[in-house]
């Protein structure tokens, strides 16, 4: 039911994004001046069908080669064409025929737009839950963006250990998606309005994070989010009870990640090199690191850092060759409290 109401709903339902019932398909963020810029360069018609709900282009990809989960008519595509600029390339997929064709129809015209000789974007069709079916290298894309269409597909882990799969080592699953603060009845999940609308596919929170870890994400990072309104009473009557948050997600395919936050007594100095984030580089929601000053952080955070297209922009001080616990105010503090201590001289009970 999933693919076929996706693409029935965004392909025959929606002719635009003025026919949406709720702001979930819709980004209400400002975009950074880079990006603002990107999308005066994107064609009127590829704007008008664009349903994502934030905004997915991270910090420091130039020549990277990027994989689009769900790219409909192709806006994000294209603003990331021009970040990556002509030596990198974006390969978007889509179910969607005419969210396709409408992406496709415009390719040449944004190469002009762009002033590059060849194109370096690509769609292809191909359902997203089938990612390894399809003519994709494994290990190749450094990073790999989704806007507002995970919940749309049934098979989640399939998507996520795909991902996991065609990232190359230290590469990044960076996403935009719809989460719900309680898990959605049954019955709900195969209505097509609430579907179509992203909103009954979407994942409970906890149960996102156990899934992002048990397919390879050790340690997802939540960068940034939003409460979702919706505007149509109907809508809003059944879904009573369950509020709903668009969310962006970094998850990077790096070994050794540990399940919480340890200290081995680490720093970084961010050199203020990435371009857009001259002043503070925001790794994460908790990591908003400022150009200049030494910067503790924990090992999972160090090696988002050493081990991934980061290394570059900074200076490292320190190694895993001493653990002093649990990084403060990050990882789960320690459950004894110090009442718990028994004094030398206390009896033993048992």
């Amino acid at each position: 039911m999933n693919l076929q109401n996706s693409q029935d709903y965004y392909g025959k339902v929606l002719a635009s994004s003025a026919d949406l019932k709720t702001d979930a398909c819709c980004t209400a963020e400002a975009p950074p001046p880079a990006i603002l810029e990107a999308l005066r360069n994107v064609h009127p018609g590829v704007k008008a069908r664009y349903y994502g709900c934030g905004l997915v282009a991270p910090q420091a990809i130039e020549g990277c080669h990027i994989l689009d989960l769900g790219s409909g008519s192709g806006q994000d595509a294209y603003i990331l064409a021009q970040l990556v600029g002509e030596a990198g390339s974006v390969t978007g997929v889509d179910a969607t025929p005419e969210q396709l064709a409408v992406a496709r129809e415009h390719e040449d015209w944004h190469r002009e737009r762009f002033g590059y000789a060849r194109s370096n974007v690509r769609f292809i069709e191909g359902d997203i839950e089938r990612l390894l079916d399809l003519d994709l290298p494994e290990s190749y894309f450094d990073v790999i963006v989704s806007n507002c269409v995970i919940n749309l597909v049934a098979d989640k882990r399939a998507v996520f250990e795909a991902a996991h799969r065609l990232l190359k080592p230290g590469g990044e699953l960076y996403f935009s998606d719809v989460y719900s603060e309680r898990r959605v009845p049954e019955a709900l999940r195969s209505d097509p309005v609430l579907h179509g609308e992203c909103l009954s596919g979407a994942l409970y929170w906890g149960d996102f994070v156990v899934l992002a870890k048990s397919s390879g994400f050790l340690d997802p990072r939540f960068v940034t989010s939003r409460p979702l309104a919706i505007e149509d009473r109907e809508v809003e009557a059944r879904l009573d009870g369950i509020a709903f948050h668009s969310a962006t997600y970094r998850l990077f395919k790096l070994d050794g990640l540990e399940n919480q936050c340890e200290d081995y007594g680490q720093a970084v100095r961010y050199l203020g090199s990435v371009p857009g984030q001259e002043r503070v580089f925001e790794l994460d929601r908790h990591h908003q690191i400022e150009a200049g000053r030494v910067f503790p952080i924990c090992g999972n955070s160090w090696a988002m850092l050493a081990d991934t297209r980061f290394a570059r922009h900074f200076e490292f001080f320190g190694d895993f060759s001493t653990h002093y616990g649990v990084f403060p105010d990050c990882g789960v503090p320690v459950p004894f409290g110090a009442s718990d201590k028994a004094s030398p001289s206390a009896a033993a009970c048992c």
